[in-house]
């Protein structure tokens, strides 16, 4: 009689098993990284939202120095709050045949989302806050950061910057 030995297709048991434990080791190498990436784009944003809200702060108290638009006393030229760089302002423009007219200037289509809150809701400072204060005074918008308590990569608080 002769003995058929059966070839069977397939992976051994011991097979799986290595292969299962070096996805595991990639896995764990890789998930690290992803997250520092991830971090890093979210720093990104975060420094690219601040920027566009500072940059509309700026152009309001620009304006309101040149007088275009009427600003409160003690409000030192900043405005009152975001929403008024989104809404805008109406300022007066020379125009056609030494008439003036009329025209709404908005610095901000919205308030930027902050990255690292996942929220609209930004911490504001004025300009007679005290700069490491956690309340805003309510007078005026001089500066804005985020409510975010942790830390960037390069191990400086978010609300610093």
């Amino acid at each position: 009689m002769r003995s058929h030995k059966i070839k069977r297709k397939g992976f051994t048991l011991v097979e799986l098993l290595v292969t299962a434990a070096i996805l595991a080791i990639l896995a764990g190498a890789i998930l690290p990284m992803a997250q520092v990436a991830i971090k890093r784009e979210k720093e990104i944003e975060l420094r690219r939202a601040l920027r566009t809200i500072r940059e509309a702060i700026d152009a309001y108290k620009k304006l309101a120095d040149e007088k275009k638009i009427e600003v409160k006393e003690d409000s030192d030229g900043y405005p009152p709050d975001l929403e008024t760089l989104v809404k805008g302002v109406e300022i007066t423009e020379p125009g056609e045949k030494g008439r003036q007219k009329k025209v709404v200037v908005r610095f901000l289509r919205k308030i930027p989302l902050d990255p690292m809150t996942n929220s609209y809701d930004w911490g504001l400072l004025s300009t007679r806050d005290k700069p490491d204060s956690d309340t805003w005074g309510g007078e005026n918008v001089f500066d804005v950061y985020t409510k975010s308590p942790g830390r960037a990569l390069d191990g400086t608080r978010y609300r610093d910057w």
